[in-house]
């Protein structure tokens, strides 16, 4: 099985720490921010993973090389122009469409258990398989509101905080209450069959929400939530990394994909 490593963001807002350092190679209780997604990947039997990358990519190449370090097969894809969220699927289309494939962010750092999210998507029949998590200011993100059975029924992008407003998919419900649908916030992972690039944008740049998971819930598509209640933490601006950086000094979670010994 394969996977997709998103890393060619600016990290505009981590600047200046990513005005000479990539954003996933910020380093987070001694290690890149990148390794633990991808070690997360590996925990889960993924071998072999692409990462995307553009700026300050030679620092990202030189940093993991094969990925013969980690125990992994990486190879690199490069944008030279940024392709958005999901425009690195086009490019990628023939590497990942044999098979049930993974997406993850890079600057996300969770104990999200990809192997069990994998079996829940398959006993599902899901098409696409969002990993979730319901963080204390839920109502800062967007969110995926699954119904009882996991199924996701609407996808409500964040448009605007003051005041609170945002774009639904679908734009309407009309076969079930919205009062009974539970609210959780995408938590950088993803899986899917290979019959989902079948429904990309022909061209980049696109946004994976917009472009891709919205519709495919609109059109009542087979898209599923999977409940993460282990750790999370992601870094969204400098302050939560410095948050992030100050948590893995005082009292750093128990991941297990990392070797403690």
């Amino acid at each position: 099985m394969k996977a997709l490593v998103l890393a060619a963001g600016l990290g505009e807002r981590v600047r200046p720490l990513t005005e000479s350092v990539p954003k996933p190679m910020l380093e987070v209780g001694g290690r890149p921010l990148i390794h633990y997604p991808l070690l997360m990947l590996k925990r889960a039997g993924i071998s072999t993973v692409v990462i995307n990358v553009h700026h300050l990519a030679g620092e990202i190449q030189k940093r993991l090389g094969d990925g013969s370090s980690l125990g992994l097969e990486i190879i690199y894809s490069p944008e030279p122009t940024l392709l958005g969220t999901g425009g690195p699927l086009n490019a990628l289309r023939d590497f990942l469409g044999d098979g049930t494939f993974a997406v993850a962010n890079s600057d996300s750092i969770s104990d999200l258990d990809v192997g069990a999210m994998l079996r829940f998507h398959r006993e599902r029949g899901a098409l696409a398989t969002l990993g979730l998590y319901r963080p204390d200011n839920l109502e800062t993100y967007s969110r995926i509101e699954i119904d009882s059975d996991s199924r996701v029924r609407r996808i409500r992008l964040l448009k605007s905080r003051a005041p609170v407003s945002f774009d639904d998919y679908p734009a309407e419900l009309k076969d079930c209450d919205p009062a009974t649908l539970s609210p959780w916030m995408y938590c950088g992972a993803w899986v899917a069959e290979p019959a989902v690039l079948d429904l990309i944008p022909r061209s980049a740049p696109w946004s994976l929400m917009t472009g891709l998971f919205g519709p495919m819930v609109a059109q009542g598509l087979p898209v599923f939530g999977y409940a993460h209640r282990g750790y999370f933490g992601t870094v969204d601006d400098l302050e939560s990394y410095q948050a992030l950086v100050s948590e893995f000094e005082t009292s750093p979670p128990r991941l297990p994909y990392l070797d403690r010994k």
